[in-house]
């Protein structure tokens, strides 16, 4: 107990140091810089990909920047899953509509089509991708812009990224690569689910080693950060969090995300229709106190467990009618205290294998998706067989490393 304390109060002071040197940084994103390639945009009618997370360090919004500069013309506006304002449940499809201040179409993204059309094309030079991520395989914005991507190589426009960090830092790479039968939308590319690049690093790889549809290439130019590092966590850049979807409200919900998602394949709650998504999870049949204990007795770095309860209720664009909605669920809670040690994912898989070993009549799986977001059948394979995660996650070993190799040709940060 005596050295965990002592951990964390010199990871505090460490992290304390590192914010203090980040703010004297100035860590700028794409958008912030946007005004600085004026003479690109100039005379070019654009689209914009983007969501509610697009503000630039002085609180402007990005239809205010490109509104603000000279001879741009903002033809549309496109937005990916939860909408261009961030306030629809996941999976919810949206409705195209028109915005009111600046009088131009608001195409969606995820309703009818996941690609930008011919008809949603028309009168564009430009197409410009800002969107915060979060930094795991199977969150859809990053396929939002591929197909964008593609959309823009086909019609012979322009496709621009405007970066934002890895809100999880770009070091960190973990879990098997996606294979090709499990390929969806929150999946496409062969990447591990934690990549530890940005949009931009991916958009590039995307395009140069020719993963777009029939090998299509996009005129694509990355507006980069200026200052960041990738060692920086999103707490250490000094810029604000918005949460990027209703239920990734902070960044301690980011950090597990990679890991705890696997839930959502389950019949276990992962936390939706609470205060604290991914943090926690249960269900009315688990016993938390057993659950927590048996998960802390597993060699898991970075992470302790607590048992819980909790009520999941309905909360309006986060989570309509969220798993066992008004039923008490006794459950646990995750507890990160070394962030550059913890593996999400792998602490994930352990956490439906221990549920699945100690309520095997329970548990239920949604078999289709939890198959798509681990990328893979072998996960859920290997937990019913009752087969050893170490030996599963070393045989991955070799493909990761080979992805590092792809990687690392297109890191634009140190």
């Amino acid at each position: 107990m005596k050295q965990r304390l002592t951990f964390i109060l010199f990871t505090i002071l460490s992290f304390a140091l590192v914010g203090i040197s980040c703010e004297s940084e100035d860590i700028a994103t794409g958008l912030d810089q946007a005004s600085d390639y004026h003479s690109f945009f100039a005379g070019k009618s654009v689209g914009i990909i983007t969501n509610h997370t697009a503000f630039d360090q002085e609180g402007r919004y990005i239809s205010e920047v490109f509104s603000d500069m000279q001879d741009v013309t903002i033809k549309a506006f496109f937005g990916p899953e939860h909408g261009i304002r961030g306030s629809a449940e996941a999976g919810a499809k949206i409705d195209s509509e028109t915005d009111p201040l600046n009088d131009v179409p608001i195409y969606s993204l995820y309703g009818k089509t996941t690609k930008p059309t011919s008809e949603m094309l028309q009168g564009i030079d430009v197409l410009i991708f800002d969107i915060q991520d979060v930094g795991a395989r199977f969150y859809t914005y990053i396929y939002t812009m591929s197909l964008a991507m593609e959309a823009a190589a086909e019609h012979n426009i322009h496709f621009v990224v405007l970066d934002r960090p890895n809100p999880i830092g770009g070091q960190l790479v973990e879990g098997n690569i996606l294979e090709p039968a499990f390929k969806t939308f929150v999946g496409l590319y062969p990447i591990p689910v934690r990549h530890g690049m940005t949009v931009g690093e991916l958009a590039t790889m995307f395009n140069s080693e020719g993963w777009l549809a029939d090998g299509k290439k996009a005129q694509l130019t990355v507006i980069p950060l200026h200052n960041w590092q990738r060692s920086q966590w999103y707490d250490n850049t000094g810029l604000s969090f918005i949460k990027p979807s209703p239920n990734i409200p902070n960044l301690t919900s980011a950090t597990v995300y990679p890991g705890t998602c696997l839930l959502e394949g389950t019949n276990v709650s992962e936390g939706r229709g609470t205060t604290q998504p991914f943090t926690i999870f249960g269900a009315p049949w688990i016993d938390g106190k057993q659950l927590a204990a048996a998960l802390n007795s597993l060699p898991l770095h970075g992470v302790s467990f607590r048992d819980t309860s909790f009520t999941p209720i309905a909360i309006p664009g986060a989570s309509n009618n969220p798993k066992h909605r008004d039923r008490l669920c006794q459950g646990v809670t995750l507890e990160v205290y070394d962030r550059q040690n913890f593996q999400p994912y792998l602490t994930g898989i352990h956490i439906v294998n221990s549920i699945a070993g100690m309520y095997p009549d329970s548990l239920s799986w949604r078999v289709r998706h939890f198959d798509r977001l681990c990328g893979t059948a072998s996960v859920r394979e290997a937990i019913l067989q009752g087969k050893s995660i170490e030996t599963l996650v070393k045989g991955w070993e070799g493909e990761l490393n080979a992805f590092g190799d792809i990687r690392k040709k297109y890191l634009l940060y140190k």
